[in-house]
């Protein structure tokens, strides 16, 4: 098998029949794929509805809501895969994507994570890779902050990378990426489920490289991502107290900073 591609769904029922779509609708050259759903308890028949519309295609339904990390842990358990592509489920491939990630990974054996460029549904480009935050890039990102302080923030967005040629970079977003499932050996396993949500790419990206491989951003290959950011729903000084997804993003970040040290690179 080439590719496995993993997609946990939690209550995007519609979004994953379009995501799943896309994928069966690629032009894969002719290499071999799977498409795995794990399905995060999310109950009003979202996996029946998948099932019906999918019948050959292999489902994981969880009893409860295991977060984006466990849920695709779940699913690369169950992959026979040579590559692991983690999807997001409101992520949409355009024909040839899976092809050329395929081939830049099958290409540079240094390589350990490969990453396209994401668009909005707009066609505005979404920024997807970063350089690793530093304990403040959170408070600059969600607060007046980022404002005061542009020239840190615009550091970690690498505002100073147009985004037009292949570059190595700290991380890459986790809606869309192509892992080498080999690395996986290497690293203790794929996402380090103590981030439920949020975080779980930052960290896995940096296992990958303390590992002794680079990940890479690829414009050449290109997705949409229908991305409504969760956690950023209301001001910043009322969201975690009426946000779960904002509150899961601040515990992810306290134990990024407490797993990787609050200076290290």
């Amino acid at each position: 098998m080439d590719i496995s591609i993993i997609i946990v769904n939690y209550k995007s029922k519609d979004k994953a029949l379009k995501s799943i779509q896309a994928v069966r609708g690629s032009e894969t050259g002719g290499l071999a794929n799977e498409i795995i759903l794990v399905d995060n308890a999310s109950g009003g028949g979202n996996a029946d509805a998948i099932r019906t519309a999918f019948p050959d295609m292999k489902i994981i339904e969880s009893d409860r809501n295991l977060g984006m990390g466990a849920g695709n842990n779940l699913g690369i358990k169950a992959a026979a895969g040579k590559y692991i592509l983690v999807l997001n489920p409101d992520t949409y491939l355009e024909k040839n994507t899976l092809r050329s990630l395929y081939a830049y990974l099958d290409e540079n054996p240094d390589v350990g994570i490969v990453g396209p460029k994401l668009f909005y549904p707009d066609g505005k480009l979404q920024v997807t890779c970063f350089r690793f935050p530093k304990p403040y890039t959170f408070l600059l990102r969600r607060t007046f902050l980022g404002c005061i302080f542009k020239q840190a923030l615009d550091d970690y967005l690498m505002a100073d990378y147009d985004r037009q040629s292949v570059k190595e970079v700290d991380w890459i977003m986790g809606s869309c990426f192509l892992l080498r499932r080999s690395v996986l050996g290497k690293i203790g396993g794929a996402f380090d489920e103590r981030f439920w949500m949020y975080f779980e790419d930052t960290d896995l990206c940096r296992r990958v490289q303390n590992a002794g491989y680079k990940v890479v951003y690829y414009p050449q290959a290109s997705a949409v991502h229908d991305h409504g950011r969760g956690s950023a729903k209301n001001p910043w000084y009322i969201a975690p107290f009426k946000d779960r997804l904002a509150r899961a993003h601040i515990f992810s970040w306290a134990k990024f900073f407490w797993k990787w040290g609050m200076f290290s690179p």
